[in-house]
């Protein structure tokens, strides 16, 4: 009798049996390739095919787990000593055959009973894992005898202790946690082996699944099994629980839960990864060389764990009935599945491996291409020293296979494909919208051109008409003045004849002579008509032709000239002294109105102001149209925005005020933009230096960036490059506000997030806060808002994958800074960006590292609004990274 249960033994120490010399070198059960290690490398003939030519060596590994003695075992062997004795720090297994024998073995790794389940886990399937997440298949198989744990050790689910778990379970978690949800692909199938027949534990109606295996590569494959995607470990683990209830099971003496089928999980992992070739250098050219660009490839690997049913011998289970021809079948398939094991270690010619279907399916693990750890379990009892025997050389055996390991990668064709043809749509829609750009601006040219040709037709016979009626009216005062000096001569000689005098003054001959002027001028009159003609046409020839003109034409031209410019002089008065009374009338009834309400009276400009404050002008109080409507009306939209580029300082600044109240009415802004009020706008804002017309510049196109048309009109045009300019440029407040609430405008349109970001109205946007002053923060925090409230409608429905563009352009930091400012409208639009940002998981690990998560937890407590305080808390509790992060800093919310 021995001295204690796993005590030493007395008797001769026989030599190690089991395993040879080349298995014994390596203590380590980790694979003898380094996880750093480069993969080996491959032709782009063999990566076609999706499998390197050459394989990694690797040997089978195996494990002993001993299971601690049970209540009946207690009892029943009280007496005797255990007949196995373990020493893991060797790595060595002591059998005894009788009180004075012993024999001696070694494994790769040796686990008392009190090794726990994540210790089992990290030395036999963890590097497993590693090589599958590397694109290697591989297998952990459990064996041994019925009721020594093997469905423990494998497929304990831990529902109610965690540090129960599986390796099922925790294979399952590292590979979720190893792998992008975006490019990768988990999915799982759960089947068993009952009675030589393949069953479907997730679909129990498809019992009779057919193996298929590839001529060409000899893989093994399931098409009948059902596949199922996994997202997440709860998914999985609902899918475990569903199989277990389907498994065949008995009672049994050795077991009252003995597993009657062998329990198959094959788990599909699809990797994308994007492999850079090694330079080709040029034979001809010994200093050139080129890089073919990256390739997309997709890595398949299959990790297969296998909870075989325990062996069994019938006297001492009890079998009987159908039970018996159950625990058959079983010890058929592991019979065959040793042999196919002895055959590969002794390098036999021939494999049954066609003997099983057991052995049909792990064909891979067991002289294949797949990395394999076994992991066998014993019991202490001496009443079952044979079956432990049996199961202990069954690893010695299984510990002289050796595997070729092998990566299988092909070519992700459907992911280049879609790559280039979103890349092709991208170009083809820039290409239209060019196309339909270079249209529209020739379609507005060939127009503005045909309308100054009216116009300067229009003018010129305006021109010439007047210079016709100047002609008429001098001829008519010249015969006017003749016929007076007719009439007084003829009153002269008929007082002279009356008083008798006859002094020859008025004689027959100066009577003709007088009759000979009025005839003259009569012939004067007739020839400036002519002459009159005669230009008119010469004009309609010159204007056909294009010939050159006469002395007379280019006279009546430039007087023409200095009258349409007399004339555009006195209309700009007009237009200026109008725009100043409305103004004046407009500033007067603001000030009446203040009077009225008994508040203090602040003057009102309009350029001064963004849209929403100036809403109330659009009509008076009695019902009569608003000021700035009427001079529209009076004037002309087309006077007002010529006057945009008069050469006088003063006419351009009232211009362009009038404007910017006129865009302020919603009603104007759309016949602004078709004037062609925009283009002006933004040519004053890119060439003019002056601080007043730039605000009130800014000003206008804030009015006009409301509308939506006009904010694509904008970007076209290039005004968000012009705005960040002129943001970098101004230190004036009220400028800077200007320039910030046009972009914040823009920032609320789905359909211009990139365009704003790439031309760098982010940038320009973060880059006014350094101002400090509360109305341009105030906008800054509003566009903010805005663009964060896009981009999460953006990433919702699919169309923006990644991480907010704000955070690129590190706007995180500044937005968390102001989240509890003390001016209410900048905390609300900060408050407000912070949660569409938080709801989506890309975003979420920059914000906890930024501070954001506390700025969340006190808005869901504090903010004063309560659909900003429901989102803040609905975010958080949706989020499984803010949660994890409050449960480990023990926030309450």
């Amino acid at each position: 009798m021995a001295s204690s249960r796993n005590g030493a033994v007395r008797g001769s120490m026989r030599p190690i049996s089991g395993a040879n010399s080349s298995n014994l070198r390596s203590s380590s059960f980790k694979s003898r390739i380094p996880s750093s290690a480069p993969a080996p490398r491959r032709n782009s003939t063999s990566a076609a095919l999706g499998a390197a030519d050459n394989g990694v060596p690797g040997r089978v590994r195996v494990a002993v787990r001993l299971r601690p003695r049970n209540a009946d075992e207690s009892v029943a062997d009280a007496d005797f000593a255990d007949c196995v004795e373990l020493q893991p720090e060797l790595k060595r297994l002591k059998l005894r055959k009788n009180n004075w024998d012993t024999e001696t073995y070694e494994f790769d790794e040796v686990l008392t009973e009190a090794a726990s389940q994540k210790r089992v886990y990290q030395v036999v399937a963890k590097p497993v894992v590693e090589s599958v997440l590397e694109g290697y298949n591989g297998t952990v198989m459990a064996y041994g005898q019925t009721g020594t744990g093997k469905t423990f050790t494998l497929g304990r689910l831990g529902d109610e202790d965690t540090a129960a778990r599986g390796i099922m379970v925790r294979s399952m978690e590292d590979i979720i946690g190893g792998t992008s949800l975006d490019t990768d692909s988990i999915s799982v199938s759960y089947l068993q082996l009952y009675m030589e027949t393949i069953q479907d534990l997730l679909d129990p109606t498809n019992d009779n699944i057919a193996i298929v295996e590839d001529p060409r590569t000899g893989d093994v494959s399931l098409p009948g099994a059902t596949h199922v995607e996994i997202r997440n470990q709860q998914n999985f683990l609902e899918l475990l629980q569903l199989g277990e209830t389907h498994r065949v099971a008995a009672n049994t003496k050795l077991n009252t839960e003995s597993s009657r089928s062998h329990a198959i999980l094959m788990v599909h992992v699809k990797r994308s990864v994007v492999e850079n070739e090694d330079p080709v250098s040029n034979e001809m050219e010994n200093s050139s060389h080129f890089v073919r660009p990256s390739k997309p490839l997709v890595r398949r690997s299959k990790l297969v764990l296998v909870d075989l049913a325990g062996s069994e011998r019938v006297h001492k289970s009890g079998s009987e009935g159908h039970m018996l021809e159950e625990a058959k079948s079983i010890n058929l398939s592991l019979s065959a599945l040793g042999k196919c094991i002895n055959a590969i270690a002794e390098n036999s010619p021939h494999v049954p491996l066609r003997d099983s279907k057991l052995t049909r399916l792990l064909r891979d693990s067991f002289g294949g291409t797949a990395r394999t750890s076994l992991i066998v379990t014993i019991g202490p009892s001496p009443r079952h020293r044979g079956e432990t025997t049996s199961t202990i050389l069954f690893g010695q055996r299984a510990m002289k296979v050796e595997n070729m390991l092998k990566i299988k990668e092909e070519f992700d064709y459907k992911s280049l494909s879609k790559k280039l043809e979103v890349q092709l749509d991208k170009v083809i829609a820039e290409n239209e919208r060019q196309l339909k750009a270079f249209d529209d601006d020739v379609e507005r040219i060939n127009r503005q051109a045909q309308n100054r040709i009216s116009e300067v037709e229009k003018n010129f016979a305006e021109a010439l008409e007047k210079e016709k009626l100047k002609c008429q009216m001098e001829y008519m005062e010249s015969v006017k003045k003749l016929e007076e000096k007719l009439i007084s001569n003829q009153r002269n000689h008929e007082n002279d004849k009356r008083n008798g005098e006859v002094n020859g003054v008025v004689t027959a001959s100066e009577f003709t002579r007088l009759k000979e002027s009025l005839e003259n001028e009569m012939k004067l009159r007739k020839a400036a008509e002519e002459e009159v003609s005669k230009v008119k046409s010469q004009s309609t020839l010159k204007t056909r032709s294009g010939e050159g003109e006469d002395a007379g034409i280019s006279r009546l031209q430039k007087l023409l000239e200095d009258e349409a410019l007399q004339k555009k002089k006195l209309e700009e008065e007009v237009t200026i002294l109008r725009s100043q009374l409305v103004q004046l009338t407009f500033e007067a009834d603001q000030m009446r109105r203040c009077l009225d309400r008994g508040a203090p009276g602040n003057s009102y400009s309009g350029t001064d102001s963004l849209p929403s404050r100036h809403s109330h002008a659009r009509e008076s109080v009695n019902g009569q149209k608003a000021p700035f409507a009427t001079l529209c009306e009076q004037v002309g939209l087309q006077k007002i925005l010529q006057l945009l580029e008069s050469d006088d300082a003063n006419i351009r600044i009232h211009a362009v005020k009038v404007v910017a109240n006129l865009a302020a009415e919603e009603a104007n802004q759309e016949k602004i933009v078709e004037a062609g009020g925009l283009t002006s706008l933004l040519m004053l804002l890119r060439s003019y230096e002056d601080e007043t017309v730039r605000r009130v510049a800014a000003g206008a196109i804030a009015n006009l960036a409301m509308n939506e048309v006009s904010q694509q009109l904008i970007v076209d045009q290039g005004g968000i490059s012009l705005l960040s300019l002129t943001a970098a440029d101004a230190e004036d407040p009220q400028t800077l506000r200007m320039v910030a609430g046009a972009i914040a405008n823009l920032c609320g349109n789905d359909k211009l997030q990139a365009r704003l970001w790439s031309d760098g109205g982010i940038k320009a946007l973060l880059g006014m806060v350094r101002c400090g002053h509360p109305d341009v923060l105030a906008q800054v925090a509003r566009g903010i808002a805005n663009f964060a409230k896009c981009e999460s409608r953006a990433t919702t429905q699919g169309v923006k994958s990644g991480r907010s563009l704000l955070i690129e352009d590190g706007a995180l930091p500044w937005i968390v800074q102001h989240a509890n400012d003390e001016a209410a409208p900048i905390r609300r639009h900060i408050e407000l960006a912070l949660c569409h940002l938080a709801q989506h998981e890309v975003n979420a690990k920059e914000m906890i590292s930024g501070g954001a998560l506390w700025e969340l937890v006190r808005i869901s407590k504090e903010c004063s609004r309560e659909d900003i305080r429901s989102l803040a808390h609905r975010t958080l509790s949706s989020s499984p990274v803010f949660r994890s992060e409050i449960r480990r800093l023990g926030i309450q919310f």
